[in-house]
C-alpha cells in the first residue's frame, strides 16, 4: 500500500480515495438544500390562488350588488341594500376591508339618503357604477413580493 507523510502522520491513499467515494449523507444534505426552494414555490402557488380567488369573489360581488343598486330605485334604502348584497355574495372575504364607492351617473354617494336621492332623480337608462378596492396580501415567509397589492372590480349597470 502506497503510503506518504502529512505532518509526521502515514495516510493511506485507499483511505483518501474511499473518502471522496463515499456519498453516504449526500441526498440528506441535497434534500436539506432544495426544501426551502420548494417550500416557497408552494407558499407563492397557494397565496396567489388566494388572491385569484378573492379577486373572483370581489368581481361577482361587485356584479351582485351593482344590479342591487340599480334596481333599487323604489327601496327606502338603496346603498344599504346593495352593500348587503356585496356582503352574501362575497362569504369568503373580510367584510370590513373592501372599499365601496357607488355613484350615479358620474356622482358618488356613500349612504341611504344620497344614494335615494340620486337614484329618484335620475332618469331610466343612467349609469348606475360600483368600484369596489380590496387590498390583497402576498407576503411569502415574510417577504413582501407585491406591496400594495390592492384588487378592483368596477361595473356599471343602467338604472331602472
Amino acid at each position: 500500500m502506497n503510503r506518504w507523510f502529512s505532518a509526521g502522520r502515514a495516510v493511506s491513499t485507499w483511505s483518501v480515495g474511499a473518502a471522496m467515494r463515499n456519498r453516504r449523507g449526500a441526498a440528506a444534505a441535497e434534500f436539506a438544500l432544495i426544501v426551502p426552494v420548494m417550500a416557497t414555490v408552494l407558499f407563492a402557488i397557494v397565496k396567489f390562488g388566494v388572491a385569484l380567488n378573492n379577486n373572483v369573489a370581489l368581481t361577482d360581488g361587485v356584479r351582485a350588488s351593482i344590479r342591487q343598486f340599480a334596481i333599487g330605485r323604489s327601496s327606502a334604502t338603496p346603498y344599504s341594500d346593495a352593500v348587503a348584497r356585496f356582503n352574501t355574495s362575497t362569504p369568503g372575504l373580510n367584510q370590513s376591508t373592501p372599499v365601496l364607492t357607488f355613484s350615479v351617473n358620474g356622482t358618488s354617494c356613500n349612504s341611504d339618503g344620497s344614494c335615494k336621492t340620486l337614484l329618484t332623480a335620475a332618469t331610466t337608462g343612467q349609469p348606475a357604477t360600483l368600484l369596489a378596492t380590496y387590498s390583497c396580501d402576498l407576503t411569502i415567509l415574510g417577504f413582501n413580493a407585491a406591496p400594495g397589492c390592492t384588487l378592483s372590480s368596477q361595473t356599471t349597470e343602467r338604472v331602472e
